[in-house]
């Protein structure tokens, strides 16, 4: 399944990196930044998730939470989390169910891997509605965070 821009965001409950369970839900009346990544402790995952951490002012300034999600188990999180000092929430999506609702999911990967997340974008709106979706096939490249932002400049 392919989710775009105007489609309801289906909903999920995943339990963080603190063993909290957290659902989308959970942020109606509140706009959202949701990152699909490949896997913890991976270069480009690293890096992708730095850049959020150091521009976290900017996206709170905007409005928005953000939620990572990656088929990493919570304790691989946690310790991905606390390493990197991470601002805001990893999730384990580790039965794989809301990265293939969100149509962000490699069933071949790299080294014989099956079942990862791919890297992805989305902007859900205080309304649950999908305002941005970018879903790359090329885990090398990130997302266009300068779209999310503006998406996020015109929601406020």
């Amino acid at each position: 399944m392919t989710i775009k821009r105007g489609d309801k965001a289906p909903d999920f409950s995943l339990y963080s990196s603190d063993k909290e369970k957290v659902s989308l839900s959970d942020y109606h009346g509140k706009n959202v930044i949701i990152l699909f990544f490949p896997l913890a402790f991976t270069s480009v995952c690293t890096n992708e998730l730095c850049s959020i951490r150091d521009e976290k002012s900017k996206y709170d300034d905007l409005n928005a939470e953000v939620l990572g999600i990656s088929i990493d188990t919570v304790m691989v999180l946690d310790k991905f989390k606390t390493e990197q000092g991470y601002n805001f929430k990893l999730l384990s999506d580790f039965n794989k169910e809301v990265c293939r609702a969100y149509g962000s999911y490699y069933d071949e990967f790299v080294l014989g891997m099956k079942g990862v997340a791919k890297r992805s974008a989305f902007v859900i709106d205080k309304e649950g509605i999908v305002k941005y979706a970018e879903v790359l096939d090329n885990a090398g490249e990130q997302p266009n965070f300068d779209n999310v932002k503006k998406t996020l400049t015109e929601l406020n």
